[in-house]
């Protein structure tokens, strides 16, 4: 009897330490969209959790086929990344197709800085079941200070009227930003572009109004092209992300202005796939990640607001130069005076649609 209990309790525990050990992780595989953006999450995110945890964190810039990679690897049964950077829609898409963990958020993740919960200290309506939002970041204008003289422009309306402010606009390939501007441009209020979106009369009228500056524009599908095309003097005024063109502005020292007018802003954040190999190690990341300190920190790399309110207290400066960062944060007071919130679900509702009639009116 004793040797078989003692032969019972070594294999409990040579079980618990193989579970053990299957459980531990040495490293996670994050996804991201690289370049600054992957940056400025290591410097706030992953070598402080390195440095806490001593789990090692692989970036992969493949954020861009975030969502059809994760189907791959779901279809596959063999899942690789641990945490997926992806935009709000993309997030939804995911969840209601069962690819990514759904989020116990006032027990998952951390509270506020100031004692908030998360449902409470989070972007409002942000927290959709599965994703995670991180940062706010805009699309929008900026123009060449040395292409006017006297008046500027400083609204969306200004983008579109060529006789006052004349020159080449560079606008994204892509209906999204687009279709919501000119319907702006064309005096529908920003709080019921949708509404009038979501009719074909109000897509007819945004695509006429597109008409107005079709020949006038320089299409881009890479964000590194906007402040590109204004250094050059090929256009006077681009849309473009602002962190793209804060870095322009202060560290290239590049004589742009933003119109924050109409910025349309949307949310990025993190989702886990329901396949991710180190599941714990995972949600510890994720966790870790949006507390109010670490989101604070991400905005010392990049001019992108944080999406914890708790966290707007704490923006300090530029990590590289010193600059206050508050002023060039999208969700600053100043600068949010009149946005336009990307709807994701909208978008995931009629964008084949929208988009190939985008294609074919690019094609006339």
């Amino acid at each position: 009897m004793k040797k078989t209990l003692k032969l019972s309790t070594a294999l409990v525990l040579g079980s618990l330490a193989v579970t053990t050990a299957a459980q531990a992780a040495d490293s996670i595989t994050v996804v991201s969209w690289g370049g600054a953006y992957t940056g400025s999450q290591r410097g706030a995110y992953s070598d402080p959790f390195t440095a806490k945890t001593g789990i090692t964190v692989l970036d992969e810039d493949k954020s861009g086929n975030g969502l059809a990679g994760m189907r791959a690897q779901a279809e596959a049964g063999n899942g690789t990344w641990d945490v997926v950077d992806i935009l709000e829609g993309g997030a939804l898409t995911a969840c209601d197709e069962g690819l990514v963990e759904e989020i116990d958020y006032n027990n998952d993740l951390d509270k506020g800085a100031d004692g908030s919960m998360p449902l409470d200290d989070f972007v409002d309506g942000s927290l959709s079941g599965c994703f995670v939002p991180t940062i706010v970041y805009a699309t929008l204008f900026a123009y060449n200070n040395t292409a006017f003289s006297g008046d500027v422009p400083k609204t969306i309306a200004d983008v579109f009227d060529l006789k006052k402010f004349p020159g080449k606009r560079a606008l994204e390939k892509i209906p999204g930003a687009n279709l919501e501007w000119a319907l702006v441009a064309d005096g529908v209020p920003y709080d019921e572009v949708y509404d009038v979106l979501d009719t074909p009369e109000g897509v007819d009228r945004a695509f006429a109004k597109l008409d107005t500056i079709k020949d006038s524009v320089v299409w881009w599908d890479a964000g590194a092209q906007p402040p590109q095309l204004l250094a050059d003097g090929e256009v006077t005024i681009a849309s473009a992300y602002n962190g793209r063109i804060f870095n322009a502005q202060v560290v290239e020292n590049q004589p742009f202005t933003i119109i924050w007018d109409g910025q349309m802003f949307e949310l990025d954040g993190w989702v886990i796939p329901k396949n991710a190999p180190n599941k714990k190690a995972a949600m510890d990341y994720l966790r870790f990640s949006t507390t109010t300190q670490a989101l604070a920190d991400q905005a010392k790399y990049i001019s992108y607001g944080p999406a914890r309110k708790s966290s707007a207290p704490l923006i300090s400066t530029h990590i590289s130069t010193g600059v206050d960062m508050n002023p060039h944060m999208p969700t600053n007071p100043e600068n949010f005076k009149t946005p336009i919130k990307k709807d994701a679900g909208f978008w995931a509702d009629n964008g084949d649609d929208l988009s190939e009639r985008f294609n074919a009116w690019l094609a006339q």
